[in-house]
């Protein structure tokens, strides 16, 4: 597998989960948001959405908890790498502080930013678009750059 195909799989963790896929140069490959329902099928789609992913090389998780256990376990078990913080970690470098007062202020400016990062990548355009998939989204891109494989932010 060459570097350049390479990924890193955003997980906005819940029951329903925000998801999201960058390649090597920090653009969007794929969003969605799933619905699991509960723990016992979150258990059983950590593997398969981490092989629908393609050649993940890390996964980056914004939550953590009980919820996160899945998740850990499939990303220790393949050996990838894991980046794992709160919100308040890639909202400060992404919103700006007025923004982030309150949560749902902070979640509709995450989908204002994740619809302009979709645009830049060139990735299909959402008919909708959850709030969790968006966080996925910014989430993701700023992890794509703590990881390295971008230098700055795209101008969004």
């Amino acid at each position: 597998m060459s570097d350049q195909e390479a990924r890193l799989l955003a997980v906005d963790l819940g029951l329903r989960t925000g998801l999201a896929v960058f390649g090597r140069d920090g653009r969007l490959v794929w969003y969605r948001s799933r619905n699991f329902g509960t723990m016992a099928r979150l258990r059983k789609a950590a593997r398969s959405v981490i092989e629908e992913a393609g050649t993940v090389h890390v996964v980056a998780m914004e939550g953590g908890g009980d919820i996160a256990l899945p998740w850990v376990h499939e990303i220790e078990r393949r050996g990838l790498g894991l980046i794992q913080v709160q919100a308040e970690a890639w909202r400060t470098d992404l919103l700006l502080a007025r923004h982030q007062r309150s949560g749902p202020d902070a979640k509709k400016h995450a989908d204002t930013l994740a619809r302009r990062i979709i645009e830049w990548s060139g990735a299909k355009k959402p008919t909708s678009l959850r709030h969790d998939a968006a966080e996925a989204i910014c989430f993701g891109l700023w992890a794509v750059r703590r990881h390295g494989w971008i230098s700055a932010f795209p101008p969004l």
